[in-house]
């Protein structure tokens, strides 16, 4: 779908996810692994990754760098691994130097080493290599926090890199398509000013304790998925 305004196309970020499962309806069985983009990203991930079946569920931690005295603005974004994606023209814009902008990265990888403690603590990471990797967050505005995740799962030797959001700018849209090899999208916006709460009618900011809440819904449907199949092949009714 394509928009050329604002469109509430969305209940909440539940909603979203059932719809951009549908898209991804080919993949079921195939042994994908869906990572979330936490926050914004869990619940939507949890949608999808529930819809696919048997497939592995995990996270990818990835960060905006903040343009510093304008938060809400970034300059490139940090993955979880360390990858680093700038972005050299806002770069060039603002007047940071390499060492001040190193400076805000050190800052977001502070942040990124509390977010994967708190949520994975000592779990190891789900394996991606030669696999189909599925990355889906809530939405993309400029990319790079989607880049900069696509980018580390590469390093991690994933066979195929799915970009999954339920609406993105056609900037961004075309900004991951060079660090992914597909997007799947609900639908691409054309707007100057881009925002993604505006495709929601219900928006809220993402919890840390909403992330651990849906993890721990994941394990016990994959516990109780798992002793239904156990049953099965014992052939207890």
């Amino acid at each position: 779908m394509q928009l050329n305004a604002p469109q509430a196309i969305f209940v909440n970020r539940h909603d979203a996810g059932r719809q951009l499962a549908v898209k991804l309806l080919g993949y079921r069985g195939e042994g994908v692994v869906v990572l979330a983009i936490p926050n914004g990203g869990v619940p939507i991930a949890l949608e999808v990754a529930s819809a696919l079946g048997k497939v592995d569920f995990d996270l990818v931690v990835s960060r905006k760098i903040p343009v510093p005295l304008n938060p809400e603005a970034g300059f490139g974004a940090v993955a979880d691994d360390g990858t680093v994606i700038f972005n050299e023209e806002i770069l060039k814009k603002i007047g940071l130097s390499r060492e001040q902008a190193e400076h805000e990265v050190a800052r977001v990888k502070v942040e990124i080493q509390r977010r994967s403690i708190l949520y994975k603590g000592s779990r190891p990471l789900v394996s991606v290599s030669g696999k189909t990797v599925i990355i889906v967050d809530d939405g993309l505005a400029s990319g790079y926090t989607m880049a900069a995740a696509a980018e580390s799962v590469r390093h991690r030797r994933a066979q195929k890199i799915l970009v999954a959001v339920p609406v993105a700018s056609a900037a961004a849209a075309g900004q991951v398509k060079q660090y992914a090899d597909g997007l799947v999208t609900c639908a691409v916006a054309n707007l100057y000013k881009f925002y993604i709460s505006d495709f929601y009618e219900q928006w809220h900011d993402v919890s840390d304790n909403e992330v651990l809440r849906s993890l721990a819904q994941w394990r016990t449907q994959r516990l109780g998925d798992r002793l239904l199949w156990q049953r099965k092949k014992d052939g207890v009714s």
